[in-house]
C-alpha cells in the first residue's frame, strides 16, 4: 500500500491532474515540492491574452516577440523569456503554464494568471484584459479543481507551500497619462496609490484565506523613464516624465507600508520585495556597467526612443523599426524589458541581496529558510 502511494506522489508531477479520476483516488506530493503561482500584467503574461477577446496592443503573440528564445511568438512582451520564467528555472520548475491555455496543464507545478495591460484596478483597460480581481477569482476556480484532484489535504498543502508572486501598478498609472484621463481631477496622487494598493491588498488577504503564506513582488520601476513615457514629452528632450514616475514612487513607499503590516496582522505571512526602481534606474543610466549598449532606447518600435506601441506592425501604428541584436538593448519595445534584461532582474528577485531585495529573497521562500 504504501509503495502505491508514493508511486501516486511521483505521478502527481508528471501527470495532469485526471488521475483521479481514473478511480486511483486522491494524489499526494513530495514534502518539498513548491508550486509557483503568477499574478499581475505584461512583466509577467506568458501569453493568457491570447486566448482572451482584446486587441493587440494587450498582445504578443506575433514575430518579432519571443524570437531569440522560443524562436517564434508565445504571448510574452519580450524577445524571449520574461521574469517568471527564469524564476520557475531557478526553482527546477518547468516553465508555468498560463491559466487560459486550453492544451496541457501541470497544475501542481502552479499556473500563471497575469495578463498584459492588467492593473489592481479593474477600470484599467477594462474590457480588453483580465483585471487583476479576476485574476484572483480564476486561482479560487483552480483551487476548487485542486481540492476535487488531489483531495482537500494534498489541494492545501501545495497551496501552503507555494510561492505567489504578483506585479501590478503600472498600467493603472500609466493609463492616466496615455488616455488624456481625467481622474486626476478627482483625485490627489494619493487617494489614487491608496485605490490601487487596496485592491492589491485585498488579493493577497484573499490568496492568504486559501492558504497562501509566501509571497514576491517587483516594485514599480522608474515608470517616467520608460521609451513610452518618454516619447510622450513633447521637444524630444531625453527627460523622463516626472509626474509619472512621481506615482511610482508613492506606490512603492505605500507597498512597503502595507506589506509590513500584513505581516504582522496575518499570521505567518512572508514576503519579499525587489527594489526594481533601482535595478533598472542603473541600467537606464549605465548600461555598459551591466552589460548593454543602449539604456533608453527600445529595440523595437518607431519614433523618439522607439517609444510608439509599434512593435511587430500589428497595432494602430504599422511602422516600426527592430534592432539587430536585443541582448544589447535594456528595453525590447516600448514598455518591457529584454530578455537578457529580465534575467538580471529575476536573478536579484531570486537571490539578491538586502539591498535590493529583502526581507526575504524568493530562494529562501522557496527553500522555507527564514534568515
Amino acid at each position: 500500500m504504501m509503495g502505491l502511494r508514493l508511486h501516486l506522489c511521483f505521478l502527481a508531477l508528471f501527470s495532469t491532474l485526471s488521475i483521479s479520476a481514473h478511480g486511483l483516488g486522491p494524489l499526494c506530493l513530495p514534502e518539498e515540492h513548491v508550486a509557483l503561482f503568477i499574478f499581475g500584467d505584461s512583466l509577467f503574461d506568458a501569453g493568457n491574452n491570447n486566448y482572451i477577446n482584446t486587441i493587440t496592443d494587450y498582445q504578443a503573440n506575433y514575430e518579432p516577440y519571443g524570437e531569440n528564445f522560443f524562436k517564434y511568438s508565445t504571448g510574452r512582451f519580450s524577445d524571449g523569456r520574461i521574469i517568471p520564467d527564469f524564476i520557475a528555472e531557478f526553482a527546477n520548475l518547468p516553465f508555468i503554464t498560463p491559466y487560459l491555455h486550453p492544451g496541457y496543464h501541470r497544475y501542481t507545478d502552479g499556473v500563471n494568471f497575469a495578463s498584459a495591460g492588467a492593473g489592481a484596478l479593474a477600470e484599467t483597460h477594462q474590457g480588453m484584459v483580465i483585471d487583476l480581481k479576476s485574476q484572483l477569482n480564476n486561482f479560487k476556480n483552480l483551487e476548487s479543481l485542486l481540492s476535487k484532484e488531489l483531495g482537500d489535504a494534498e489541494a492545501k498543502k501545495l497551496l501552503f507551500r507555494a510561492v505567489y508572486i504578483i506585479s501590478v501598478g503600472s498600467n493603472d498609472y500609466a493609463v492616466p497619462f496615455t488616455r488624456n484621463s481625467s481622474i486626476f481631477q478627482s483625485y490627489t496622487p494619493e487617494e489614487y496609490v491608496d485605490m490601487v494598493i487596496s485592491n492589491l491588498t485585498f488579493v493577497i488577504e484573499e490568496i492568504y484565506k486559501k492558504g497562501g503564506r509566501k509571497f514576491g513582488f517587483p516594485n514599480l520601476s522608474p515608470l517616467g523613464c520608460l521609451p513610452l513615457a518618454r516619447a510622450l514629452i513633447p521637444g524630444n528632450t531625453g527627460a523622463c516624465k516626472q509626474e509619472l514616475t512621481a506615482l511610482a514612487i508613492l506606490h512603492n513607499k505605500a507597498l512597503s507600508e502595507v506589506l509590513q503590516k500584513l505581516e504582522n496582522k496575518l499570521n505567518g505571512l512572508k514576503y519579499s520585495i525587489t527594489d526594481t526602481y533601482t535595478i533598472l534606474s542603473e541600467r537606464i543610466n549605465s548600461p555598459l556597467k551591466y552589460g548593454f549598449k543602449e539604456g533608453n532606447i527600445a529595440c523595437c518600435g518607431i519614433g523618439p526612443y522607439k517609444g510608439i506601441n509599434s512593435c511587430g506592425g500589428k497595432r494602430s501604428v504599422k511602422e516600426y523599426e527592430l534592432c539587430e541584436n536585443a541582448s544589447e538593448y535594456v528595453f525590447f519595445d516600448t514598455g518591457h524589458p529584454s530578455e537578457k534584461a529580465n534575467q538580471q532582474f529575476a536573478e536579484q528577485m531570486w537571490s539578491g541581496t538586502l539591498n535590493v531585495t529583502g526581507p526575504y529573497n524568493l530562494k529562501e521562500l522557496f527553500e522555507d529558510k527564514w534568515v
